[in-house]
């Protein structure tokens, strides 16, 4: 039987001629179960009432230029599991592969593998029965040249003039981040998603870089969009800086984001430009407690962990037992605290201003569920449209300037006192805000990036 079955080397060229892909390189890796085709722009569709997906592909490695626009049955949804350990949901598709003279159907999920040395990665059981591996030898049946290359791929599409944008995040799935990428791609840019924790960089006066899982070099990126989440806010940071070095546009920089994560320092930076906020007191030692509490006028109060986000570390204290209680449990295991005024007239509700490039493009109420104080939809609150006033609006456009943020959420309080600020925050979510207002909030970010470019 062996002499009727293919011998290929560990690395082979092949075509897929239902998906109009001429030639493309292929890791041949009997180690790996399935198969795994490079795409990206990846989107399900119904076509004569059947499940299919619609995909892009660079076909030649480093040349992202030439682009194929492919779609083909939808056979599957299912999670893999990566070399590098990551699990992810792959679309599944079925198409017919030619490897030399021969050519019979197989089994493909489609990920972006970029970060990848190969476009094409043939796994085991598309092989099973009609395969032999050398894995000694490569390009066994050959392989194109350059020039033959180029007139295979010389009626493809060219990919469009947009920007080659990176998103620096941690969860492809989150509903903010899936939104970024598609209103990026939506606007004709190319968006890649990079995973901060598979980032890594290298410091050099002449060629700093940024690496990526498998060695790939990040540095040829037009703009990058930071979505760091405060559990990694150093690493995230030094990720951001290292991409300013090598002069890429940054939504938001390193330096706003590291001092709005700063509860204490973002506040001093707010006041400085004149902006109000409730009644805040700091202090190191528990022994200061008592004044510390009638400083910001008695309970009750709310007792806030400075490295707190997403109403987390945000504790309401009803009594001056309480407030005590709390405060000094917090010292005894060494936290920052922030202690601030209650303002009881607020009604467990707050104003969410999305603030970019120097304008409120939204703007939602966020209200607590019953018996809770804290309004965050993380926590079950509820959003819904509000017209702020002009008051507010230059509130949040003054503290989003105060810290330097192109892209901010401002959390605003109503207070007999007037509108007060709570907070800046320098990766706010989109979900609540796009769902209560219907805005496109994820396109107004990628709008920012093209002002910076001069593109229309």
């Amino acid at each position: 039987m062996s002499q009727n079955k293919v011998i290929l080397g560990s690395e082979e060229w092949c075509s897929f001629p239902e998906l109009g892909i001429p030639t493309i390189k292929a890791r041949v890796d009997s180690g790996a179960k399935t198969s795994a085709l490079h795409a990206i722009n990846i989107a399900p569709f119904i076509k004569n009432e059947a499940n299919w997906v619609k995909f892009d592909i660079n076909p030649i490695q480093n040349n992202l230029k030439t682009v194929i626009h492919c779609e083909a049955p939808l056979v599957d949804k299912r999670f893999v599991k990566s070399s590098s350990g990551f699990r992810e949901q792959r679309y599944v598709i079925q198409t017919n592969l030619k490897i030399g003279d021969s050519m019979w159907p197989i089994e493909m999920t489609l990920t972006n593998r970029d970060s990848m040395g190969f476009r094409m990665l043939l796994g085991r059981e598309a092989m099973s029965g009609r395969v032999l591996v050398d894995p000694e030898q490569k390009y066994l049946l050959g392989q194109p040249t350059s020039d033959s290359l180029k007139e295979l791929y010389k009626n493809s599409e060219k990919a469009s003039s947009g920007l080659r944008i990176g998103l620096l995040a941690s969860n492809p799935e989150l509903y903010s981040n899936k939104r970024i990428m598609e209103a990026g791609e939506m606007r004709g840019h190319e968006m890649h998603f990079l995973n901060i924790k598979e980032c890594y960089m290298k410091l050099d006066a002449k060629t700093p870089e940024i690496h990526y899982r498998g060695g790939k070099i990040l540095n040829q990126f037009d703009a990058i969009i930071p979505r760091i989440r405060p559990s990694i806010t150093f690493y995230g940071c030094a990720l951001t800086r290292q991409f300013e070095a090598l002069n890429v546009f940054c939504l938001n920089s390193s330096n706003a984001i590291t001092q709005s994560r700063d509860k204490l320092y973002s506040l001093q930076l707010l006041l400085h430009s004149g902006i109000d906020i409730p009644t805040t007191g700091f202090a190191n030692s528990p022994l200061d407690t008592d004044d510390l509490i009638k400083m910001v006028g008695g309970s009750p109060l709310i007792v806030k962990l400075l490295e707190g986000t997403q109403g987390k570390g945000v504790v309401l204290a009803e009594t001056k037992k309480a407030a005590e209680s709390v405060i000094n449990a917090f010292k005894s295991l060494n936290a920052n605290i922030l202690v601030q005024e209650f303002i009881k007239e607020a009604n467990g509700k707050d104003i969410r201003c999305f603030v970019i490039d120097g304008k409120v493009v939204a703007a939602i109420q966020r209200e607590a569920m019953p018996g809770e104080f804290r309004a965050n939809i993380h926590l079950g609150g509820t959003a819904s449209v509000i017209k702020v006033t002009s008051e507010e609006k230059r509130i949040a456009i003054k503290a989003a300037k105060a810290m330097d943020l192109k892209v901010a959420g401002v959390d605003i309080i109503r207070s007999s006192k007037g509108p007060l600020l709570l907070e800046v925050n320098s990766s706010p979510g989109l979900e609540g805000i796009e769902g209560a207002t219907n805005k496109d909030i994820a396109g107004e970010m990628i709008k920012a990036i093209e002002k910076n470019f001069k593109l229309k």
